[in-house]
């Protein structure tokens, strides 16, 4: 047994050289090689770069606060690697959708990253606040932006529904501030108080302004996310399509009278009543009241529910080796 222990400490002392070499220079490694790591794992400290850009401006990271605020988001997001892994499934599936409505409303593309920080692209997501959905709505700010929150439905939980909703806040937030910056730092802090805080601290940047650490942190995380997102491999995310979460695959089935009996619809349709809910998450009893409203619903395709076939579809080619 102590030669078989020898020998996979001899392998992984090999990898780890190798690693630390390929890392850091051959120069640089041979002090840390004769301190003779007690890990198998080799933790680097993610490069950070001078200047990125978000919504088509280039942001400098040269000022002190801004560099580590990045720092701090980019270090985390890169070695939070379960979690990290789970977003890039997700973005194969709901990217397509978030998308095109962005671009319809005249958001730039670069807040779809916004959906991944508040929610983890989960339509089921609810926070400690009781915000509710993909992009993390209160029940008054839903209804303000024209969203429908009854017992039996939740529209905060409907992806294309609360996108559209989220495009009409951001819009509005953008006529107020000129800044894609501070629209973004206003989603998490609100505008009133955004717009407060800028004129007692008498500056022009929300990158410049003290807030609460969650705040203060939401762009960073933003921007964190976007750097691996365009660039998996640098950061250690190694996926194929196979890896990829499916698009969701449906009929579109329009409702305007009542439905008393979720279980029993969902049978007609084909499907179990667990899979209307996970294609409908707006849904939120076993029956639909719709109060003089129409309601689409989405009945699941057979090849939808099913990875006999494997997944193919890549919505980003660099987030996936062959």
């Amino acid at each position: 047994m102590k030669w078989i222990n020898n020998v996979i400490w001899f392998a992984v002392g090999g990898i780890v050289c190798l690693a630390l070499c390929l890392a850091i220079g051959f120069s640089d490694s041979t002090r840390v090689i004769e301190e003779r790591p007690v890990v198998s794992t080799v933790i680097l400290s993610p490069e950070v770069p001078m200047q990125v850009t978000f919504c088509d401006n280039t942001l400098d990271l040269k000022r002190y606060n801004v560099y580590e605020g990045l720092d701090r988001e980019l270090s985390s997001f890169t070695y939070f690697h379960s979690t990290v892994m789970l977003l890039f499934k997700r973005a194969n599936r709901y990217f397509p959708v978030i998308e095109p409505i962005l671009k319809a409303n005249g958001i730039p593309d670069d807040f779809k990253y916004l959906a991944v920080i508040e929610s983890h692209l989960d339509p089921n997501a609810v926070s400690p606040a009781r915000a509710v959905g993909m992009w993390q709505f209160l029940e008054s700010t839903a209804r303000e932006c024209g969203l429908t929150v009854t017992p039996t439905v939740d529209e905060r939980c409907h992806v294309q529904r609360s996108t559209e909703a989220a495009c009409r806040y951001l819009k509005d937030a953008y006529a107020k501030y000129g800044n894609w910056v501070t629209v973004a730092v206003s989603y998490n802090a609100g505008m009133g108080r955004i717009s407060s805080e800028m004129d007692r601290q008498q500056v022009v940047s929300a990158l410049d302004l003290w807030l609460v650490e969650e705040s203060s942190r939401y762009v960073y995380r933003m921007l964190a996310v976007k750097q691996i997102f365009e660039h998996p491999s640098k950061y250690g995310f190694v996926l194929t399509a196979k890896n990829l979460y499916k698009p969701l695959v449906y009929k579109e089935v329009t409702v305007s009278n009542d439905i008393p009996d979720l279980v029993a619809y969902a049978k007609e349709q084909g499907v179990t009543y667990a899979d209307l809910k996970r294609f409908n998450p707006w849904l939120k009893d076993t029956k639909l009241n719709v109060a003089g409203k129409s309601f689409v619903l989405h009945i699941p395709h057979r090849e939808s529910v099913s990875y006999e076939t494997p997944n193919r579809t890549v919505h980003d080619e660099r987030w996936t080796v062959q």
